[in-house]
């Protein structure tokens, strides 16, 4: 008898993950004993991270773009098609179109999506650099942007890319400052925690660069409610401040079926943070944003993540114990301006570090960016 391993999602971690078994399976798929199928409902693959770029000109949409095609192994089934309904007890699935796919083992890498609908008034005038569209506009907004308050609001948490918000205030400030108008802009960034990251190891790095720079800080702000016509963002704190550009990180959610097939809320499976199994269904495994494991939401983690799902359903389609487990491992550059970056590296047990910023560490993650093809590939 076949078994059938089914992948959602064709980020990162879908990717990844079902070029790893391609690989750690050929035996098996030669054999016809087992059969893989990647399920996304976009021909492409897009690698988000490049969206930080593009509102500077450093970078086009079509950056971090490839198809799906050229970067999944040919032994992997792909089809593009949206899945809307996961029964675990049959382990079937159900897409749009009403098609039937039985599984055996399945993998949730669903990601992210945005939801600025869910604070008042930001879907009408905040901007973003975490959609491609969001991105492409903040590059116009940007463009003409010559004077002013400007303030990033980090308003979801969880949200993708948990440097992204500190990468961007550093970059504006650079940015501005090189075009000789920083004096004339003035940035504030909002957290709604007291301090500027969720990791406090981070947090007290970054706050004496942010003081350094003359970028402002509001902790302790949750924002609530966006007034177009004003130019006001209010906190359920009761602060308000006045911007004439607003660049925020909206709310984040997973997708409804997650939540509409008992594995979890708003998108996020429950899992077991080590063996990233559901915590509500038998042979089921979640990565990358889909899983609630407490890490941040980074392209790293769904990359580890992917080694250890990948060990583990191999493992028990050979009908062997499944023994490999996900330490928390994870690793970030952090740009500091247009041309200098830090790194860390840390995991369930170790804290970040945060290395002295550099203009090698900058080079090194316009590196990776360029080498994340590879790594998608299954090559690195």
């Amino acid at each position: 008898m076949t078994e059938h391993v089914v992948i959602l999602g064709g980020g990162t971690g879908g990717t990844v993950l079902a070029n790893d078994l391609a690989h750690r399976l050929e035996a098996e798929l030669d054999a016809g004993d087992v059969r893989i199928t990647l399920v996304n409902d976009d021909p492409d693959h897009v690698y988000k991270p490049v969206w930080l770029y593009v509102p500077f000109g450093q970078r086009e949409p079509a950056d971090g773009r490839r198809p799906l095609s050229d970067l999944v192994d040919d032994a992997v089934d792909r089809r593009i098609d949206r899945v809307t309904e996961v029964d675990t007890d049959s382990r079937r699935l159900r897409t749009r179109d009403g098609d039937a796919i039985e599984y055996d083992y399945l993998a949730l890498a669903t990601g992210s999506a945005l939801a600025p609908e869910e604070i008042p008034g930001l879907a009408e005038s905040g901007h973003d650099y975490y959609s491609e569209s969001g991105a492409t506009a903040l590059r116009e907004e940007l463009l003409s942007f010559t004077e002013g308050h400007l303030v990033l609001s980090v308003i979801g948490t969880p949200h993708m890319c948990p440097a992204a918000p500190l990468e961007f205030v550093f970059m504006a400030d650079d940015w501005f400052r090189e075009r000789g108008l920083r004096e004339d802009v003035e940035i504030t960034y909002t957290y709604p925690i007291q301090r500027v990251h969720g990791n406090p190891h981070i947090a007290e790095w970054a706050r004496p660069l942010m003081d350094d720079r003359d970028i402002e800080v509001e902790t302790f702000f949750n924002a609530e409610e966006v007034d177009p016509d004003a130019r006001t963002v209010t906190a359920m704190e009761g602060t308000e401040l006045d911007y004439d550009l607003l660049v925020a990180i909206p709310p984040h959610r997973g997708v409804d079926l997650v939540a509409e097939s008992g594995l979890g809320d708003r998108g996020w499976v429950d899992v077991d943070k080590h063996t990233l199994e559901a915590e509500a269904a038998d042979r089921v495994y979640a990565l990358g944003d889909t899983a609630d494991t407490g890490v941040p939401n980074a392209g790293s983690v769904a990359h580890y993540q992917a080694g250890v799902v990948g060990r583990r359903i191999a493992s028990e389609v050979r009908g062997r114990p499944a023994t490999a487990t996900y330490d928390g491992k994870t690793l970030c550059f952090i740009e500091t301006g247009m041309d200098a970056a830090s790194y860390v590296e840390f995991d369930y047990e170790n804290p970040p570090s945060p290395a002295p910023p550099s203009q090698k560490l900058h080079w090194s993650k316009l590196a990776y960016n360029e080498a994340y093809w590879l790594t998608a590939r299954g090559l690195l």
